[in-house]
């Protein structure tokens, strides 16, 4: 019963959580194109689709981290035996992830979010595309971590314990490759399609028909 449990409590909180991991890849790289269009252009309609979808963007990634957040805990406290077993190696991963891709994304998102009239447009543009890298260097390292989970690679047993001695087969895994162009591929797909239904609803109740049209046909291209 309480492996039940623990099994359900992690699945609900996976697939909330996953809810919003391919929409942030996907719409982090659609808004950095939008403002990289309005950035060469000088276009005001980009501008204006930039600040549309980059809001959207922020929402999703702060419910994405809180929902984030509890599953890490889960991960000691649902299996708490594998974690203490094998947490040197799958905690690898998890620990770059945390440190470096997604401080990388979370420091340059504020910056971007609170720098529109502070930093320079040419500066300005690098904050989003960095939040775009910060994403997909994000899910490249949860999935070294989830692909290691499905085929263990770059270790060995010591005192009974697997042990990490190779972290570049961890990220060279197969398991991982194949794992990580699907993800990347799916969140643009996630990500336009939601750009596109966004901008269907504001065509369908009389919004600006011009602006989003541009970014209807963004979102198309994409598909």
């Amino acid at each position: 019963m309480t492996l039940d449990l623990a099994r359900w409590q992690f699945a609900l909180t996976s697939i909330n959580h996953f809810f919003f991991v391919p929409v942030t890849i996907g719409l982090a790289f659609l808004t950095a194109l939008l403002q990289t269009t309005w950035h060469r252009r000088k276009n005001p309609e980009h501008l204006r689709l930039t600040r549309f979808f980059g809001t959207l963007l922020v929402i999703n990634v702060a419910i994405g981290v809180v929902s984030g957040i509890v599953q890490e805990f889960e991960f000691g406290m649902n299996w708490s035996a594998y974690s203490r077993l094998v947490g040197n190696i799958f905690g690898a991963p998890l620990a770059m992830e945390g440190l470096a891709a997604f401080f990388l994304e979370s420091t340059f998102l504020g910056l971007w979010l609170f720098g529109w009239d502070k930093l320079s447009r040419r500066v300005h543009l690098l904050t989003i595309w960095a939040v775009a890298l910060g994403s997909v260097l994000s899910a490249a390292f949860i999935m070294a971590a989830n692909s290691w989970m499905q085929h263990p690679v770059g270790y060995a047993m010591v005192n009974g314990k697997p042990q990490l001695n190779d972290i570049w087969a961890v990220l060279t895994n197969p398991v991982f490759i194949w794992g990580y162009s699907k993800v990347l591929l799916a969140s643009l797909v996630t990500g336009a399609a939601v750009m596109l239904a966004v901008s269907a609803w504001q065509l369908r109740r009389g919004g600006d028909r011009h602006v989003f049209t541009r970014s209807a046909r963004l979102a198309l291209i994409v598909l």
